[in-house]
């Protein structure tokens, strides 16, 4: 004989998941269907990303070893090998060098423009044109720092190599009235500039003249009786 238990009053019957009652039935936890396509898509899209990045590290890191300019060489002036120096750079195709192993065949080229120091050299700026034409020579014009101007003067500049009276010839016009003329000018093309001398400041300037005038123009330096002036822009 069966007999069925009541609760005393007050007192209520423990639920499912509560000490003493039954059991809570499991819950189902749907699986996530995979898409293979998708997985796919995002494998070749990582892998794109890093064979990009890879790409773009090897070409960054490609560097080429040219030749700077290690001094700065005014126009007209030959190249020495202390005027260069190697440098590994990275560069676009299009930017036009001189490779380091080409070096040697720099020094003895002049320079086409003034290079200045820590720029890129490009064959465009040196040239093996000599400043000395066929049927010219070389005069050394000692002058003083009053008788050439405050401009720096530089190799392959045009000037004029002006005749100036001494103070005998002065004096003598004087007495005698006359009135003094033009002074005889002189076209010449600068081949080298010396340094000033310690003491005097002297700097000695090589022009490159018609050999014609050559030996008169090496005749008047002796005198001092000269002056050194720019010639205008586009000749003499």
């Amino acid at each position: 004989m069966s007999t069925t238990t009541t609760p005393a009053p007050g007192r209520s019957v423990p639920g499912p998941g509560s000490p003493g009652g039954p059991a809570a039935a499991p819950r189902v936890v749907r699986q996530r269907r995979r898409r293979p396509g998708l997985i796919a898509l995002s494998v070749a899209l990582i892998s794109a990303g890093g064979l990009s990045g890879a790409l773009l590290f090897t070409a960054s890191g490609q560097r080429s070893a040219v030749l700077v300019v290690a001094r700065d060489v005014p126009v007209g002036a030959a190249i020495v090998d202390a005027d260069l120096a190697p440098a590994s750079l990275a560069l676009d195709p299009a930017v036009k060098v001189v490779p380091v192993a080409k070096r040697s065949g720099m020094v003895g080229q002049r320079a086409a423009v003034a290079l200045k120091a820590g720029a890129l050299l490009s064959p465009g700026q040196v040239t093996s044109v000599s400043l000395v034409k066929a049927g010219e020579q070389v005069v050394g014009v000692a002058l003083k720092p009053s008788q050439l101007p405050a401009s720096r003067v530089a190799p392959g500049q045009m000037v004029l190599i002006v005749s100036t009276p001494d103070a005998n010839q002065a004096a003598a016009a004087g007495k005698a009235g006359e009135m003094p003329g033009a002074p005889k000018t002189l076209p010449a093309t600068v081949v080298a500039v010396g340094g000033p001398a310690p003491a005097t400041g002297v700097v000695v300037v090589d022009v490159a003249v018609p050999a014609t005038d050559g030996p008169a123009l090496a005749a008047r330096v002796a005198t001092g009786a000269i002056a050194l002036i720019l010639a205008p822009q586009g000749g003499s």
